[in-house]
C-alpha cells in the first residue's frame, strides 16, 4: 500500500515536470522570437538574453543549495512553480498594451533563470524522500524521458503557437503550465521530513559545505571535475554550432533544424538504453559513455574535413552524443542522490549546479573568443578535445570502484551493487 502511495506520488511530480519541461521549452524561443519580432532587439541586446539565462545558474546556484536545505521542497517548489507563472504572465499582458520594453523581458528572464534554479535543486533534492533509494535510478530515468519529449516536441510547438497567436502570447502557456506543476506538486502526500537545522559561523560557510562533501568523497569529486570541463568545453561548442553549421558547412535551415531534433531523439534513446546497460557495474558505464560522447563531439569539427559527409557526421554528433549525455546524466543524478546526505543534499546539488550550468557561459565566452584567433573549426576541435580530456577525472574510478556503485533497484529486483553512505556526515 505504500508503495503504491509513493508511486502514486512520484506520478504527480513526473507529469508537473513533463508539462512544465513543455512549457519551458516554449519559453526557451519564445524570449528571443519576442525579442526579435516585436522589440527589434539588436545583437547586443539578444547576447544580454542569452546570457540572463546561463548566468543564473552561475550566480544563484550555491544559494539554492542552502534554500533547499533550510526548507521544505515540496512547499518551495509550488512556490517557485506559482511565481514562475506570475511572472511569465507580465509579458503577454504587457505586449497587449503595447507597453513591452526589453528592459522587462531581460529582467523576466533573469528572474525566470534564478526560479529556474532553484526548483531544479530543490525537486532534485526532494526526490530521494519521495521514492525508496532502489527506485531513485528508474525514477530518474522516467524524468529524464519528458525532458527528451519536451526536447522533441518543443520547438515544433513553438513555432505553431508563435504563428498563430504571436510570440508573447506563446509565453501564456508556458505561464499555464507552471500553474499545472504547482497543482501537481501541491497534491503529491508523501510526507517530508523537517530540514534539519545547521550551525555555521558564516552564511558562506553553510553555502560552500556542499563543494566541501564533493571535495571530500572520491565519487563526487571526479564527477564534479569531468563536469567543469566537459561543461566548459560544451560552452565552446553551443556559442559556434549554428554558425559553424550555415558558414562553415553550408548547411540548409531545414536540415540544420533536423540534426537538432535528432539531439531530442537521441536523448530519448539514451533514457531507453540507460536501463538495459545496467546490467553493468556503474563505474564502467560512466568511463564507457564519457568516452563516446567525446568521440561524438569530435564528428562536428572533422565534419568540415570530409564537405561530402559533413551532414551524416553531424547528425552522428547529435544522436549518438545525445544518447551517451542521457544515460550519463541518469548516472550521475542517481549517484549523486545515493551518497549526498540529507542534510546536505540541496548544497551538493546546488554545487553540482554550478560545476555543470554555471561553466557554460564562460565556455561560451572564451569559445567566442578563441574563434576570432584561431577559427571556428580550430576552436571546435579545442572543445572536442576538452570533453576527450574531461573522461580523465573518471579514470580514478578503477581504484575505487566501491564509491561509484548503484543500486539500480530494475532488472532482477537486485541490486548490482551495494549503496556506499560515505558521503553522510
Amino acid at each position: 500500500m505504500e508503495h503504491n502511495f509513493q508511486q502514486r506520488d512520484f506520478r504527480r511530480l513526473w507529469a508537473s515536470q513533463a508539462i512544465s519541461q513543455v512549457g519551458s521549452r516554449i519559453t526557451r524561443d519564445g524570449v528571443p522570437l519576442t525579442a526579435v519580432l516585436l522589440l527589434a532587439a539588436t545583437p547586443f541586446q539578444m547576447g544580454l538574453l542569452a546570457a540572463a539565462g546561463s548566468g543564473s545558474v552561475l550566480i544563484f546556484s550555491l544559494a539554492a543549495g542552502v534554500i533547499a536545505d533550510r526548507l521544505r521542497r515540496r512547499p518551495l517548489m509550488v512556490a517557485t512553480d506559482v511565481a514562475r507563472a506570475l511572472l511569465l504572465t507580465t509579458v503577454p499582458l504587457a505586449a497587449a498594451f503595447g507597453a513591452l520594453t526589453f528592459p522587462q523581458l531581460l529582467a523576466v528572464s533573469v528572474v525566470a533563470g534564478l526560479l529556474t534554479v532553484q526548483f531544479d535543486v530543490a525537486y532534485q533534492s526532494y526526490l530521494p524522500t519521495l521514492v525508496p533509494r532502489d527506485n531513485l535510478f528508474d525514477s530518474n530515468r522516467r524524468l529524464m524521458i519528458s525532458a527528451a519529449a519536451a526536447e522533441i516536441l518543443g520547438p515544433g510547438i513553438t513555432g505553431v503557437l508563435v504563428q498563430a497567436i504571436t510570440a508573447p502570447v506563446a509565453i501564456l502557456f508556458d505561464a499555464c503550465s507552471f500553474v499545472v506543476s504547482a497543482v501537481s506538486v501541491w497534491l503529491i502526500r508523501t510526507p517530508e521530513p523537517m530540514p534539519v537545522p545547521t550551525q555555521h559561523d558564516s552564511l558562506w560557510a553553510e553555502a560552500s559545505e556542499g563543494a566541501r562533501t564533493i571535495v571530500r568523497h572520491p565519487a563526487l569529486r571526479a564527477l564534479a571535475l569531468r563536469s567543469i570541463t566537459a561543461y566548459f568545453s560544451f560552452g565552446i561548442f553551443f556559442t559556434l554550432y549554428m554558425l559553424y553549421a550555415i558558414r562553415t558547412l553550408h548547411m540548409s535551415t531545414s536540415v540544420l533544424g533536423f540534426t537538432i531534433a535528432l539531439g531530442g531523439a537521441g536523448a530519448l534513446l539514451g533514457a531507453w538504453l540507460s536501463k538495459r546497460l545496467a546490467i553493468f557495474p556503474a563505474e564502467n558505464t560512466f568511463l564507457g559513455v564519457s568516452l563516446i560522447q567525446a568521440v561524438a563531439q569530435l564528428l562536428v569539427p572533422f565534419a568540415a574535413a570530409v564537405p561530402r559527409y559533413a551532414v551524416v557526421c553531424m547528425c552522428g554528433a547529435q544522436l549518438v552524443g545525445d544518447a551517451a549525455f542521457t544515460v550519463y546524466a541518469v548516472n550521475e543524478t542517481t549517484l549523486r542522490q545515493s551518497l549526498a546526505g540529507e542534510r546536505v543534499l540541496g548544497r551538493v546539488n546546488g554545487a553540482m549546479q554550478l560545476a555543470s550550468g554555471g561553466i557554460l557561459p564562460i565556455g561560451a565566452l572564451a569559445g567566442g573568443v578563441l574563434a576570432g584567433r584561431i577559427g571556428i573549426p580550430g576552436t571546435l576541435w579545442v572543445g572536442a578535445a576538452g570533453v576527450l580530456v574531461s573522461c580523465v577525472f573518471l579514470l580514478p574510478i578503477r581504484r575505487n570502484r566501491d564509491a561509484f556503485r548503484i543500486n539500480y533497484g530494475i532488472g532482477s529486483g537486485q541490486p548490482l551493487g551495494r549503496e556506499t553512505q560515505s558521503g553522510q556526515e
